[in-house]
């Protein structure tokens, strides 16, 4: 099998946007769109939405990887990092610790050239706690680095990156590349997510480090289109990849073994504008809860605002099944005569929207933004 690096034309990627120009147009404009909801929120609302996009990221970029994270000890670890805790929590899982530190950073550093010695300390951070690693260098084993899958005796080899003593020129030409294709570079490509694209697959196939690639990976990718924005973006890459991560594979895969990736292209815009949508929609979500609170809050009996707090917990997907008087009296710890009154209070009110009839009558939220 010949891989993308054993190529001569190396690492001289061909591409057409035949098929994407106008999936690049939406997600200028769907910038446009995030950033007005954006304006509709206030302070306090924006950086809990950023919290809320960091978690996700946290967590879906490790589930890629087989790794699962506790929500609460990400959270604290994000809250920590950015200074909102004082005294910081206490968080017994280091790799939530060390994501958020790496994550943090990445937002921080958006704008800076990247560097070896940005890429040492983001994997430092990265693997905090983990045993048996290489950390924060160059993997160094002379055995091969190969991606593969299957049971022992049974694996399939999807992919083998250079040899580790090839490693450093091969991160030095993909540092020097990123760096000269960013805005302000020597050779700016000009459209982000071709940029973002081709920063993942490149470096993937490079391999760096002993663990954790794919996870920097996407943190170099969010890095490139944070840069075209001049702020951090708005936006869990790995949350759109996570969604279907066969596809991701596939296409990543099928991408290392070949200089033309039109494909890989493809699929790359597509998933950035599935986790474009993602963001947008809960930003929107945010700013329907702000207007819902100014408008209806003071009408609210301590019963009503629990149970409304906790159909909101769900996000814009909605309160599954909907909201009941069964649901309300586990919720509010009252009698079923008292869920039923306040339950029509909250639909006279126009708070919410009954749907059904009889026993069957669901409730569902009236949010809208203006």
């Amino acid at each position: 099998m010949i891989y993308n690096w054993q190529k001569p034309e190396w690492p001289n990627f061909t591409y057409s946007l035949e098929n994407v120009e106008d999936l690049l147009f939406d997600y200028m404009s769907r910038i446009g769109q995030l950033e007005g909801y954006l304006e509709g929120l206030d302070r306090n609302e924006q950086l809990e939405t950023v919290i809320q996009t960091m978690v996700a990221e946290a967590m879906k970029s490790s589930e890629i990887e087989g790794e699962y994270l506790e929500r609460e000890d990400v959270k604290s670890s994000v809250r920590n990092n950015l200074g909102l805790n004082v005294p910081n929590e206490v968080v017994s899982d280091q790799r939530a610790t060390g994501m958020a530190a790496l994550l943090t950073d990445v937002r921080e550093t958006f704008s800076e050239p990247l560097t070896q010695s940005t890429l040492f300390d983001w994997h430092s951070s990265l693997m905090m706690g983990a045993k048996n690693v290489l950390v924060g260098s160059w993997r160094t084993h002379r055995e091969p680095m190969q991606v593969v899958s299957g049971a022992m005796g049974k694996q399939k080899v999807h992919f083998e990156a250079p040899p580790s003593d090839a490693v450093p020129n091969e991160m030095k030409l993909f540092i020097q590349w990123f760096n000269d294709s960013s805005p302000s570079g020597k050779n700016p490509i000009k459209k982000p997510i071709i940029r973002s694209a081709i920063a993942h697959l490149y470096f993937e196939s490079i391999h760096p480090f002993e663990d954790g690639n794919g996870r920097l990976g996407r943190c170099i990718s969010e890095k490139a289109l944070s840069q075209y924005v001049n702020r951090p973006i708005l936006l869990s890459l790995s949350r759109g990849i996570e969604a279907d991560k066969k596809a991701y594979y596939h296409h990543l895969e099928k991408a290392q073994k070949s200089t033309n990736i039109t494909e890989w292209i493809s699929y790359f815009v597509k998933t950035v504008l599935i986790a474009q949508e993602q963001t947008t929609q809960e930003v929107a979500f945010t700013l329907k809860k702000a207007r819902f609170f100014d408008r209806f809050n003071e009408q609210l009996n301590e019963r009503q605002l629990r149970a409304v707090q906790r159909m909101l917990e769900e996000g814009p997907n909605g309160f599954e099944g909907g909201m009941n008087a069964r649901k309300y009296t586990g919720i509010t710890k009252t009698s079923k005569a008292t869920a039923t009154r306040d339950l029509q209070d909250l639909v006279g009110k126009g708070i919410l929207i009954p749907t059904g009839g009889g026993r069957s009558t669901r409730y569902e939220l009236a949010l809208e933004v203006e």
